[in-house]
């Protein structure tokens, strides 16, 4: 008899068990518990296994992505803000006598940006769209040489006293094209306009157009690496070793150093259609933190940015977000300056 009633139990619950996968209630089994896809899920709380860290999946899917409710960075989405930044930049003086421009050095991976966010800082300036930096779209740098780009104000206005600085990109976990020691001259300013990077021929003494004794106004006075935000996960583990080795070396010499962001509109569809979301997006904040972790810097030292690369118009969100980031970049040149002027006045 009771066996007849285990039975009948039995029958009950695979009935059950049916009735509720008809109702669109899937049963939790352990091949329903994986992610989906790589893409269609939020990876806001499942750190990769490279972590340490057991993924946690949520059933999230990107196009339905919960948002902040409030930005984790203040940022006043306006067209005054922008009137104001830009206002900000162009009147830029460096808080040292003996300098009148701040040098600016980007350095970072090919591909990353570089290039594109000076052109895309001088466009806001011109009113369209330009490509001021040769942009390429290949695996390899297009920039070879050292190039310095003193960034114009609006029409009718002189110059602003903010020059980025442009060289080769780093390779493939190692400095392709460039050494430590080509690098840490260039922020000395012993390199001379125009030189051409080559592994073979480092820049030495013997050098065409070396600069044996720079002046404060030669050298680099802020460091800005960039990353690409799409292709953070699969950067080579060599890049970071490469990035804490320039970090710790440029550190040394009382140079401060920042971050860029780039391409946040390739990994965050909402970004692509409304960048006033960088800061309420999970992704963005995610891969802030990845970014960090692969320079060995803090988070408050980087900035997300979108460029003008396919764009014909300019947009005032996209603005803003440039020019947030110039004023960020000159926060920290200035701090060199202060640094200085600062050791200075001890020796007096």
């Amino acid at each position: 008899m009771c066996c007849i009633y285990v039975v009948l139990l039995i029958h009950v619950l695979l009935f059950l068990v049916s009735f509720k996968f008809c109702l669109g209630e899937p049963v939790a089994t352990a091949a329903s518990a994986q992610p989906l896809s790589t893409a269609a899920v939020d990876t806001k709380d499942a750190p990769s296994s490279t972590e340490g860290e057991e993924s946690k999946p949520r059933f999230t899917f990107q196009a339905v992505q919960p948002k902040l409710e409030s930005q984790w960075r203040e940022v006043d989405w306006t067209e005054a803000q922008r009137t104001s930044l830009m206002k900000t930049v162009s009147s830029y003086k460096p808080s040292c006598e003996e300098v009148t421009r701040a040098r600016i050095l980007l350095l970072g991976p090919v591909g990353s940006g570089k290039s594109s966010f000076i052109s895309s800082v001088q466009s806001v300036f011109d009113g369209r769209v330009i490509n001021r930096a040769m942009v390429g779209s290949s695996s390899t740098s297009f920039t070879k040489k050292l190039q310095s780009f003193n960034i114009r104000g609006q029409k009718g206005e002189a110059p602003t006293g903010l020059v980025m600085c442009d060289i080769i990109g780093l390779g493939d976990g190692e400095i392709t094209g460039l050494t430590l020691h080509d690098i840490l001259s260039v922020i000395k300013g012993h390199v001379p306009e125009g030189h051409k990077f080559s592994p073979d021929q480092p820049v030495r003494s013997e050098t065409p157009g070396y600069v044996k004794s720079p002046s404060p106004e030669d050298k680099i006075h802020c460091v800005v690496f960039v990353v690409d935000a799409s292709k953070i996960l699969t950067y080579p583990k060599g890049l970071s070793t490469t990035f804490h080795q320039l970090r710790e070396h440029i550190s040394d010499m009382g140079v401060h150093q920042v971050a860029l962001l780039t391409h946040v509109d390739k990994i965050c569809s909402e970004i692509a259609k409304d960048v006033t979301q960088v800061y309420k997006s999970y992704t963005i904040r995610d891969m802030m933190g990845k970014a960090a972790a692969l320079l060995g810097m803090s988070t408050s030292y980087i900035v997300p940015v979108k460029n003008y690369s396919s764009d014909l118009d300019l947009d005032v969100n996209t603005d803003v977000l440039l020019l947030s980031a110039v004023d960020h970049i000159l926060q920290y040149a200035d701090l060199y300056f202060q640094d200085n002027t600062s050791q200075k006045t001890q020796f007096r």
